[in-house]
């Protein structure tokens, strides 16, 4: 709308020769405005998620406990198969090694058929003290 349709004149005129047209508020007021804080009540309370979180932090530590006692028995029952099969092995490797000593023995013996004097078996150490060999092998090179 037009300046010179709300004057009902042609042309510009004052501001002051205007009608006053002003916003005002709806009769009865406008509502009350909110600004309080107001934090709705839903949800847990600080009291309850500090429980549960306990109560899972506990229950947790239960079951690692648990799960220790079961390790603990399995280490022990591992532990005692293998010391019950301890002797087992060890005749088994002791009878190796005298099956290897003596073809140890016999090839001493083939090569050194000549030499005078030579007792198969023998040590050349005077140590006295009898020691097993520390490898696995007695000599590699003899099968």
């Amino acid at each position: 709308m037009t300046e010179a349709m709300v004057r009902k004149k042609p042309g510009m005129a004052s501001v002051k020769d205007m009608p006053l047209l002003q916003d005002g508020p709806p009769p009865g007021g406008f509502a009350p405005v909110r600004y309080a804080r107001r934090i709705p009540n839903s949800g847990p309370s600080a009291t309850a998620i500090f429980l549960t979180a306990f109560g899972a932090f506990a229950w947790g530590m239960y079951q690692v406990g648990k799960g220790n006692e079961i390790r603990r028995a399995l280490k022990e029952e591992k532990l005692a198969a293998r010391s019950a099969i301890v002797p087992i092995l060890q005749a088994e490797e002791d009878e190796r090694f005298v099956k290897e000593w003596n073809k140890y023995l016999d090839e001493e013996a083939r090569i050194m058929k000549d030499v005078p004097g030579w007792k198969v078996g023998e040590s050349v150490y005077s140590s006295g003290k009898w020691m097993p060999p520390a490898t696995g092998e007695l000599r590699p090179d003899v099968w």
